[in-house]
């Protein structure tokens, strides 16, 4: 039988191989470059890392290569036997292998022929290179908070004198917790305690700690404490996180810490107001702030009462001497005021006795001018009423009347001054001295009057024109 195309048969093909044969191959190929005895060491950036069922499986790609479907990934397992004491080695070092991490492994390569896999059977991982690149990372995360200002800027702010409202970050009912506590309780004074929840170890602790921080800055404390029990370093290491750093840094009121270690201060230490090396001793400096502002009021206070008793003796002292000079004082001004007044009661009897009988010799003196004055009054008035009396006689009507004068009064009883007024026919009366005339007017003629007539008939002389001297 042929294939199509005039080929030969499939099972004719001598320089065929099976899978298996291939794979053999590929494993003498990879035996060869790759010897079970031969130890390689690989480095690269961790993709992902799994250990759930006590073995550690771990993709690695290189740190520098661009990310993509076509990235080069190397299987990594790591067995149990191997895991467990690399794992608590990497533990007691602070050191977390996370995604991002890049690390440097030691192991064989093998072909896994089920898989057609090329994997990579991890036995030892170079902790000296993590632990470089963790002191450089750390490096540099307080190198840039203290070319931005925040290196110091927590410590900069003033704890206040009697700092008993505060806030504390923690993981509740863990020994660093109730550490902390008690000693505030041991103090007996009345610190109301604030409590904000949360991991201060795994994976999420900095996201939790950044968190709980937050919710304590928008309360009214005075002070905020964070504090976490004993652990390794790699239990610690949420507190070298930059996100943990920067919200105590940029935190708006005093960060004390009081995480338990016994090996360097952790970058949050380094940035909050003051770090202690437990809960325990941070509760007990807390403490002993407070009790050492009691302890400057209470000598104040005895200091007062001590000056107060004393100046109010004092006080009492001059007291009693100022009543003594001022009754003394008393006594004698009124003793040389009585003298005084005596003196001048009897002045003021002669000079009285003496103004009278002067005020009486003037009163007698006045009384003798006032009557030759008053009748010289009386006869120098009496004069001027005469005077007066001649001049109304003068120009009395009758007398008028009887030197020839008339009064005319016109139909309506008024008195007539000019002719104006008048119709023939009306009926006039006119006074004279020994009586009067009644006429009746048969015609009138107007004549003009010159301005330098007044009312009477006689010339007004204050309004003759002054002569005209003009050629």
């Amino acid at each position: 039988m042929e294939s199509p195309a005039g080929r030969l048969p499939i099972d004719d093909r001598p320089d065929a191989l099976s899978i298996a044969a291939l794979y053999r191959q590929v494993q003498t190929a990879v035996l060869a470059s790759f010897p079970r005895s031969h130890q390689q060491w690989v480095r690269g950036e961790i993709q992902s890392i799994s250990d759930r069922t006590g073995h550690c499986y771990i993709d690695l790609v290189d740190p520098d290569a661009p990310r993509g479907r076509d990235t080069p990934v190397l299987k990594v397992n790591c067995w149990g036997r191997t895991w467990g004491p690399l794992k608590a080695t990497l533990a007691r070092q602070g050191i977390v292998l996370e995604p991002g991490t890049v690390v440097v492994l030691r192991g064989r390569v093998e072909f896994y022929e089920p898989k057609a896999q090329i994997n990579f059977v991890a036995t030892e991982v170079d902790v000296t290179a993590l632990l470089g690149r963790l002191a450089a990372k750390r490096a540099a995360l307080l190198a840039a908070l203290d070319a931005e200002g925040l290196l110091r800027r927590n410590k900069e702010l003033l704890v206040p004198t009697v700092p008993t409202r505060v806030a504390l970050v923690g993981s509740p009912r863990t020994e660093g917790y109730n550490d902390f506590l008690g000693q505030l309780r041991a103090s007996e004074f009345a610190f109301s305690v604030v409590v904000f929840p949360a991991n201060v170890q795994g994976a999420g602790a900095p996201i939790s700690v950044a968190r709980a921080l937050a919710g304590a800055g928008r309360s009214d404390c005075e002070l905020t404490v964070v504090v976490r029990g004993g652990g390794s370093r790699a239990d610690l290491s949420a507190f070298d996180a930059e996100r943990v750093a920067r919200a105590i840094a940029t935190f708006p009121m005093p960060v004390w810490t009081g995480i338990g270690h016994s090996g360097d201060q952790s970058v949050a230490d380094i940035v909050a107001n003051r770090s202690f090396v437990t809960p325990t001793e941070c509760g007990q400096e807390l403490a002993r702030h407070i009790s050492e502002w009691w302890t400057s009021v209470q000598h104040a206070a005895s200091v007062v009462a001590r000056l107060a008793a004393g100046a109010l003796q004092t006080a009492s002292t001059r007291d009693a001497g100022a009543r003594h000079r001022l009754g003394t004082a008393t006594r004698n001004q009124l003793h040389r005021h009585a003298e005084r007044l005596g003196r001048r009661a009897g002045t003021i009897a002669v000079q009285s006795r003496r103004h009278v009988e002067h005020t009486t010799m003037a009163l007698h003196q006045s009384t003798a001018r006032l009557g030759s004055d008053a009748l010289g009054v009386c006869e120098r008035e009496e004069a001027r009423v005469v005077t007066w009396r001649r001049l109304l006689t003068a120009y009395d009507v009758n007398r008028q009347l009887e030197r020839g004068y008339t009064i005319t009064f016109g139909p309506d009883g008024r008195v007539l001054r000019s002719t104006a007024g008048l119709v023939p026919g009306a009926a006039l009366v006119s006074r004279f001295a020994d009586g009067e005339a009644t006429s009746t007017v048969e015609s009138v003629e107007v004549r003009s009057i010159s301005a330098e007539s007044t009312r009477d008939g006689r010339p007004d002389r204050s309004r003759t024109p002054a002569p005209d001297n003009s050629p």
